[in-house]
This record gives C-alpha cells, structure tokens and sequence, in this order.
C-alpha cells in the first residue's frame, strides 16, 4: 500500500488518540475502575475501533474510520455513584440500542424526532463543566497550563486538528523538566479483563439511554456527513449494528461505545491519502493497525497521564473539549424556535442534578422536550 496510507491513517490515530485520552483516563476514574479494568477499557475500545474499521472499509469499499465516543466519555466522567459494573451494564445496553438504530428503522426514526437543538444542548451541558475547570486549573498551575494554552491557541491558526496534541505534548514535556512528573518506566502489555455488568433500571435511563443519544447526535451522525461531504455514500444501517454490537461486546471488558470518527475521518479522506477514490478505503485497514499498536501501548500512556498533576490533567481535558463545546452551543442556539428548550436542557444537564437515581442527562432532554412540546402546542392553538 502507499505509504500516504499509513501516514495519514498514523495522524488521524495520535490526534484522536492523544487529545482525549485523558478525558477516558477521568470516565474510568468516576466509576471506580482498576487499574487493570482501565487498561482493559482502553485496550477493548482500541481493538473494537480497529476490528469496525477495518471490517466496515474493506466490505463497503468506502473509508470508514471509527473513534470512541467522546461526549459519551464526558457523559460517563459526569456521574457519581456508579460501580464499574454498572457502568458495564449500561455500556453493553447502549451499545445495543445503538445496533438498534441501524437494525430497526421505526427506531431510528424515533430518534431522529428529537430536536437536534435539544440533543445539542444535552450535548453542550455534558461538556461545559469540564470546560469550566480550566480557567481555575491555570491559575493554580500556570507555569505549566499557561504554555500548553498559548501552544492551543497558536497551533490551532494553522492546522486545529494537531492543536489539542500540541498542547498536550507541551504540558507533558513541561511537567517532566519541572519535575510535576516523572517519566513511566517499562510496563507489561495489557489484557482484556472481564467485567460482570449490572443492569440497573436508574443507570439504564440515566446513563445508557443519554450515551447513545449524545453518540448518535454528535459523533454517528457528524461522521456520515463527513464521509457524505468527501464524495462516499456511507453504509448508514450496518454501520450502525455493526458499531453498536462492537460496543457492547467492548462493554463486557469495561469500554464506553464506539461510533463514527468526524475531524479524524477528515483526515483519512482527502486526495492526498491516495488519489485513486477507488482504493482510498485501504487508509481504513492501515488506520486498524495503528489503533492496535495504540492499544498495546496503552500502559505505557495510563502510567504518563496518571503521573501528572491533576490540575494538567483538568486542563488537558479542558481544552480538548472547547472545540466540541462550540460545536454543540452553535447547534443548540442556532434557531430561534427551539432555543430557549435547548437552553433549558443545557442548564438542566449541567447542573448535575440526579433524582430517583437517574442522571442529569436525562432530565435535562425530558426538560427541554416538554418545553419544546409545551411550544409546539401552543403554536397550534395560536394558529387555529
């Protein structure tokens, strides 16, 4: 194969890998996981990543690049409360119910009714508190979290893709000259650990019903259009199953969902990845490699970021998701007839409030939908 395969398959892995790792180091720490449970998670969803890439590319004929559910890890680094087994348990039912979606149509279009203002301001709540920690981490670090911001803000005006790694590789490099960190040393290579899950009706609704809705809006969907936009019809429904029933299976071994790639898969479509569009979808088997190299050196990573301190860490996260944020404000304020329910989802979401052991999430998008219903109604009585 060319070797602009690989390279372009080697970027689109470092940047989805590095500029979040962090954020699925927190998700594993909120549920209590072990280190090994966390190696496992990180190895599971890597090899899950690569076995959908590779299978999806090579049957559709089309570039099919996955990643891991990014607000789903937010989602997951939100909650307090939860064991690691019924974060299992809610991992494998959201998995399923995204295999769902692509199975069973009557069910895709049930979710394709709700706003996608509403699902952006779920969205949008999820990630504002992580984002929110920055400002307080760079001030009680700012000889390490000040460099890493200037280097964001400074290489994000000629390539934003790589801007979240570079801020990533200047907080590490600082806090190893400073001495916040040390270096790991040698670490064994990973294995796949068993995780029993526990299906709880609270969890069901507060965590697995929430993480399928934030994958579908704004992972799933952003990577079909993506794909759509290069030129490529992608394979909606079976992608979908096939995503979804990866993820469950992952979630026996401790990993959240995994779903369409959107900034990464752009970077795995243009004309400099192969200038033949018929054999383009090779960069899909190359970028599967990568993601199982990424996988087997997972330990080594776990042990770096772990290593550092939790201000860098915060503000790792932090920056890492301002993009997604934008993205999800823009969405959720963007049309005036369902403005004020996405606003009211948001706040709701964000607040972190749980009732009857069901999560934020989850109430936010049953606050912003009666509101929206509320709206609609009376615009029909208006009108009659």
């Amino acid at each position: 194969m060319r070797a602009s395969l690989f390279s372009a398959a080697l970027v689109a892995a470092l940047v989805g890998f590095g500029s979040t790792i962090a954020l699925v180091l927190a998700a594993a720490a909120a549920v209590g996981a072990t280190p090994a449970q966390t190696a496992s998670w990180v190895l599971a969803i890597a090899l899950a990543k690569a076995l959908g890439s590779a299978a999806l590319s090579s049957w559709a004929r089309v570039p099919m690049v996955l990643a891991w559910s990014t607000p789903g890890a937010a989602l997951v680094a939100a909650t307090h409360g939860l064991t690691m087994e019924q974060a299992a348990g809610a991992f494998v039912l959201s998995g399923l119910m995204i295999a769902a979606l692509g199975l069973i149509r009557p069910l895709g279009r049930l979710v394709a009714r709700i706003p996608d203002a509403i699902a952006a301001g779920m969205l949008a709540g999820v990630l504002l508190p992580f984002c929110l920690k920055l400002a307080p981490a760079a001030a009680e670090a700012p000889a390490l979290l000040g460099p890493m911001i200037l280097a964001f803000a400074l290489v994000r005006l000629r390539n934003p893709a790589w801007a979240v790694l570079a801020a990533l590789a200047v907080g590490l490099g600082l806090a190893v000259l400073t001495g916040a960190a040390h270096l790991p040393g040698g670490a064994s290579l990973p294995q796949l650990v068993f995780v029993r899950p526990q299906f709880d009706p609270g969890v069901a609704v507060g965590l697995a019903l929430p993480l399928a809705l934030v994958t579908m809006a704004s992972q799933n969907l952003p990577g079909f259009a993506t794909v759509r936009a290069a030129g490529y019809e992608p394979p909606v429904g079976p992608a979908l199953a096939s995503t979804g029933l990866l993820s469950a299976v992952a979630g026996l071994f401790g990993a959240h969902p995994i779903s369409m790639a959107a900034i990464t898969a752009a970077i795995c479509l243009g004309d400099d990845v192969h200038p033949d569009r018929a054999q383009r979808w090779k960069v899909g088997l190359a970028y599967a490699g990568m993601w199982v190299a990424l996988g087997l050196a997972s330990p080594v990573v776990i042990a770096a970021i772990a290593a550092l301190p939790p201000s860098l860490v915060a503000g790792i996260v932090g920056i890492a998701l301002l993009g997604p944020l934008t993205g999800a404000l823009t969405g959720a304020v963007s049309h005036s007839a369902t403005r004020l329910p996405a606003v009211v989802t948001l706040a709701v979401t964000a607040s972190g409030v749980a009732a009857f052991g069901i999560g934020a999430a989850f109430w936010g998008l049953v606050a912003g939908l009666a509101l929206h219903g509320l709206d609609q109604a009376a615009g029909k009585l208006r009108a009659a």
